[in-house]
C-alpha cells in the first residue's frame, strides 16, 4: 500500500517541520525560544524551521537532526506520510 506523500516545497517543509516540532517537545522544551538557547541555534531561523517558512539545508537539517541523535534515514522514516504527524 502506498503511503500518502506532501507534494510541494512548502507542504514538505511543513511536514519536515512539524516533525521537529515533535522532536524537541519530546525533549522537554515547550518553547522553540528556550530549545535554540540550550543548543546555541539562531531562534528566529529554528522557528523558520518549524513552521516550514526556511528553505532548509541539509546542513541545518543535520545539525538539528544531531541535536536530537536522530540519522536523516531514521528521522524521515519516523515520520507519517499519511497524517502530517510523526
Amino acid at each position: 500500500m502506498k503511503t500518502a506523500r506532501p507534494k510541494d516545497w512548502q507542504a514538505i517543509s511543513k511536514f519536515i517541520g512539524t516533525g521537529l516540532s515533535k522532536l524537541r517537545k519530546e525533549k522537554g522544551f515547550d518553547t522553540v525560544k528556550d530549545f535554540a538557547v540550550k543548543y546555541k541555534l539562531p531562534e528566529i531561523q529554528y522557528w523558520r524551521m518549524e513552521k516550514g517558512k526556511a528553505n532548509l539545508t541539509l546542513k541545518s537539517l543535520s545539525k538539528v537532526l544531531n541535536i536530537h541523535k536522530k540519522s536523516f534515514e531514521t528521522f524521515f522514516c519516523d515520520l507519517d506520510y499519511a497524517s502530517g504527524r510523526k
